[in-house]
């Protein structure tokens, strides 16, 4: 009988301490090492989760919390807690596939300003100026561009390929290091210069958000 009840009370021990709500860190801590995340936060958390694929744009300047953290963040490592909109949340990085990125720059000329044959005429110009070594891409980007690229000196710094109009995505396929070339679009004349590139880099990550 002795051995019964102390048997009863080991179980009920494990069972409270089993029931004891976690730590953050030992959450986080958990995760990181389960080898099926979601599985472990549906089953064993029992909270809600989303997953969602994140493009990386650009390595700098990233325009939210998700694209920096796809871009810099360490593969399953469990980011946290962040709050948005009163939902506090925790990340982790499941995964990540890599993409083409380009060092571009860039000089634009807005067609809602100059008209057509004026831009056409100016575009020209700009290129057969840095080809012949008469002027600098980054001094004409300081003086012409009409985008807020005209104060880094027309640097954009590096851009993922599928992240930009597609003409310039084709053309940069077909270029190589320091070639200049223009680009029209529905807003204007986008002359681009090949800064380096390409390289791969991170590209694309799978997250996962687990609310709390």
């Amino acid at each position: 009988m002795m051995k019964f009840i102390g048997f009863m009370m080991l179980i009920t021990s494990s069972l409270t301490a089993y029931c004891q709500p976690k730590t953050m860190a030992e959450i986080k801590t958990e995760l990181e090492k389960s080898p099926n995340s979601p599985l472990y936060v549906k089953d064993i958390l029992k909270k809600k989760f989303k997953l969602d694929t994140i493009m990386v744009t650009r390595t700098t300047h990233f325009n939210s919390l998700a694209d920096s953290l796809a871009y810099r963040g360490v593969l399953k490592k469990v980011y946290g807690p962040f709050t948005m909109q009163g939902q506090k949340f925790l990340v982790q990085i499941l995964a990540r596939l890599p993409n083409t990125f380009y060092q571009i720059s860039q000089i634009f000329i807005d067609t809602s300003v100059f008209r057509y044959r004026m831009a056409d005429s100016l575009g020209k110009s700009i290129i057969d100026r840095v080809k012949n070594h008469r002027d600098s891409f980054e001094h004409l980007a300081q003086t012409y561009s009409m985008g807020g690229e005209s104060t880094t000196k027309g640097d954009l710094g590096w851009v993922a390929k599928g992240s930009i109009i597609p003409a310039i995505d084709q053309q940069l396929a077909k270029s190589k290091k320091g070639d200049v070339f223009m680009v029209w679009s529905a807003n204007g004349l986008h002359i681009i210069k090949l800064t380096d590139g390409p390289k791969q880099d991170n590209g694309v990550a799978l997250m996962m958000r687990i609310f709390l």
